[in-house]
């Protein structure tokens, strides 16, 4: 980047604040909103309210407030920010997307290792980010990625059942509101892909890990939704590899696990392995050996109607196999599939830069609200990154003179202009997840999401 363009990101920065203004009941309030995104967008060691007040001449206590206490509304915030993610960055309804795979939903979650047992959703439980278990929380996340755009679309706080949904008085001290339950993760999953689409994103394809794969609710509540996924599923998810004849438990007429049907299936057997080639951002391609067939997935013990595409596939390197699950249509192309099954590693790359760059792992609270909100505000300074590399990518710097094939800048994007309705008493929010008077009842709460 050149210093004229280092230059011009200050003013663009709070040019892209505005469209956020409605979400403010005073001016103090947005202030305040500027200075915490300008510290998570700072080169600050640590990015936690203390050293981002202090470095903006500010009072400490009073940040901490506008995190947990002020009035603002964080889910108008983010309804805002997906609102410009598909009026500025996704193809409209009926125009040609940017490559091949269209709009790509990803879903996964990541977690921050935390002392103490004060944070709330903290516990013992498996930390990816240390590859063991681990003092820490565990968030749920959705992104979206189009072409060479990607951007946070959603993030949720997971909130382990025994530890805290049953402790309320640990829940209060945290300020989880008492309609905030356990849920799933997939459940999770389903609401944030929902608010989604209540906000104008139309997903070509989701992908996920096994984690949401391995559950076959989640895949048939997709389905009925009519959306397209290509995920990973376990060796163990049980399936048909032909419909049986009779209905019986007997070992031939019964479900195999995915990694049998694949070697002993009649759509798999004597299949010869094929190899693809796939390319990486960064490092060089991954080569796969593959087979894929259609089966028939288990629902209620029983074979489903219709087919779905088992894959399976290879590393040539380092000898790892995984398994894909896909509702696409039969005759959809193998290469086409796989790219975007393995597209699930750009939601990686976004967390490490949340991480490394944005300090989305140093929050520093107790509050509930206080984290929901700095990891709404970290996706708002993740999307200025995106759209500000989106724009200079268009851009030939100075230095170069004019040299090679002239390319358009690309503008800037215009502030949200239109007021956003936002269901104030719909399951869609956060701080009402529940129907009016109802309580929560952690039974009851995946059952309803169907």
């Amino acid at each position: 980047m050149t210093a004229d363009q280092l230059a011009a990101l200050g003013p663009a920065f709070t040019e892209y604040l505005r469209c956020f203004r409605p979400c403010f009941v005073t001016d103090n309030t947005f202030k305040h909103l500027n200075t915490y995104c300008r510290g998570l967008l700072s080169d600050l060691a640590r990015k936690s309210v203390e050293p981002i007040a202090l470095a903006a001449g500010g009072a400490v206590r009073t940040l901490q407030e506008f995190l947990t206490h002020h009035t603002w509304d964080q889910e108008d915030l983010l309804a805002r920010l997906q609102r410009r993610i598909v009026n500025e960055h996704l193809p409209a309804p009926g125009e040609a997307a940017d490559d091949e795979l269209g709009v790509v939903g990803l879903i996964d979650e990541t977690s921050v290792a935390k002392k103490g047992d004060k944070t709330p959703g903290v516990q013992r439980q498996y930390c990816g980010s240390k590859g063991k278990v681990e003092n820490c929380i565990v968030s749920v996340h959705l992104a979206v990625k189009h072409g060479s755009f990607l951007a946070m679309l959603d993030s949720d706080l997971y909130l382990p059942d025994s530890s805290w949904d049953q402790d309320r008085r640990r829940c209060e001290a945290a300020h989880i509101p008492d309609t905030i339950a356990y849920r799933a993760k997939w459940v999770m999953a389903l609401e944030q892909i929902e608010r989604a689409i209540a906000n104008g994103v139309r997903f070509d394809w989701l992908v996920f890990d096994e984690g949401y794969g391995g559950k076959p609710e989640f895949l048939f509540l997709l389905e009925e939704r009519g959306i397209h996924y290509c995920c990973e599923v376990p060796a163990n998810l049980m399936c048909w590899p032909t419909f049986p004849t009779c209905d019986s438990l007997q070992r031939p007429f019964a479900a195999k696990r995915a990694d049998n049907a694949v070697l002993w299936g009649k759509p798999f057997r004597n299949q010869p392995w094929r190899t693809v080639e796939l390319a990486r951002q960064t490092m060089a391609p991954q080569v796969w050996k593959t087979r894929a067939g259609q089966v028939h997935l288990q629902r209620d013990d029983k074979p489903t109607d219709r087919t779905y595409w088992l894959i399976v596939a290879r590393n040539v390197a380092t000898g790892e196999i995984k398994y894909f699950v896909s509702n696409a249509p039969p005759r959809t192309a193998l290469q086409k599939l796989l790219k975007v099954a393995f597209s699930r590693w750009n939601v990686e790359h976004a967390f490490r830069l949340a991480k490394t760059e944005i300090g989305f792992d140093h929050f520093e609270g107790r509050s509930w609200l206080g984290l929901l909100r700095h990891m709404i505000l970290c996706q708002a300074a993740l999307l200025f990154i995106a759209e500000q590399t989106t724009r200079l990518r268009g851009e030939k710097p100075g230095p170069d003179d004019g040299a090679g094939r002239p390319r358009p800048e690309h503008r800037l994007p215009p502030v949200a202009g239109a007021s956003l309705q936002v269901n104030r008493s719909g399951t869609n929010r956060r701080d009402d997840p529940l129907p009016s008077g109802q309580k929560p009842c952690r039974d009851k709460v995946e059952a309803a999401v169907g």
